[in-house]
């Protein structure tokens, strides 16, 4: 399953305010105990497809990657990944798992009518929602009836729902005469809540629970075990290179996973292991 993530690469900033890092920018980072709200330099942004299921490691390559300075925003990235992987491949992933700095719903409706293709964020807590939704994970009829997805409509680009079956409140509902027990609402209402998927199925809540919470460990891969987080990048260009580097291992290792037997472990002898206790009985 594909999804995008995000990381800086680069910091570096003088007390005159001027960097010596070439196309280097002032850019924001998630707040953190200890670390400052801000940083200089250049951020990675990954888009990664998730391979097959592997039954002992999460396999995430990178299939198109970006070095911009620090003040880009990664929304507008995203559109331009799918036309890459289109121009390309002729292929784009149909569901893509993105973080909060995805939340635009202008780019969630292009990739949604251009190229049919779902991107899942959670709900922000400041945002409203609109009808049929009362919870991100709950919709609901005008009356109160919980409704579940019934599908998507693209050539009218509506999202169809219906009353659950053991809708106890049917039966005293005033309108039951009139009520088919099916609701539309056009997708383009809100991108989130409805887009191509609507937040409250099943399918959404378990890309979102499930798949959403493994950006964090493919970002720290490459900026801890890969060592991308030490370094001292004062050029784009520069950076661009060791990004590409850093996307090079993360493929040959996934090819190296997949090929190798799960007994043959290609990094055993550098994995932890707790040391042996060599009790002396007589003593």
């Amino acid at each position: 399953m594909p999804r995008i993530c995000r990381r800086p690469v680069v910091v570096l900033k003088k007390s005159t305010g001027t960097y010596s890092a070439a196309h280097a920018a002032l850019g924001g980072r998630t707040l953190k105990t200890g670390q400052s709200r801000c940083f200089v330099g250049y951020k990675k942004h990954t888009l990664r497809l998730w391979l097959s299921a592997h039954p002992a490691h999460r396999l995430l390559v990178p299939l198109v990657s970006w070095m911009t300075p620090a003040n880009v925003g990664e929304g507008g990235l995203l559109v331009p990944a799918f036309g890459l992987c289109v121009a390309r491949w002729s292929w784009r992933p149909d569901y893509v798992v993105v973080d909060m700095g995805y939340l635009g719903a202008a780019h969630k409706q292009i990739c949604r009518q251009r190229w049919q293709v779902a991107v899942l964020t959670h709900l922000r807590s400041d945002m409203k929602v609109v009808p049929p939704f009362e919870a991100e994970e709950r919709a609901v009829c005008p009356q109160g009836t919980p409704l579940r997805w019934l599908g998507y409509d693209a050539r009218t680009q509506e999202q169809w729902f219906g009353v659950v079956e053991e809708g106890a409140l049917c039966a005293g509902c005033w309108q039951q005469s009139q009520c088919l027990r099916q609701f539309v609402y056009p997708a383009q209402a809100h991108e989130t809540l409805l887009g191509k998927l609507p937040l409250n199925t099943r399918a959404a809540q378990f890309l979102l629970q499930k798949v959403r919470p493994w950006i964090e460990p493919a970002q720290s891969y490459e900026k801890n075990q890969l060592g991308l987080g030490d370094l001292f990048l004062n050029s784009l260009r520069l950076a661009w290179c060791w990004g590409l580097l850093a996307d090079a291992v993360c493929l040959l290792r996934a090819r190296v996973l997949r090929t190798l037997p799960l007994g043959n472990h290609p990094l055993r002898e550098l994995l932890p292991e707790q040391l042996p206790l060599d009790w002396d009985e007589t003593a």
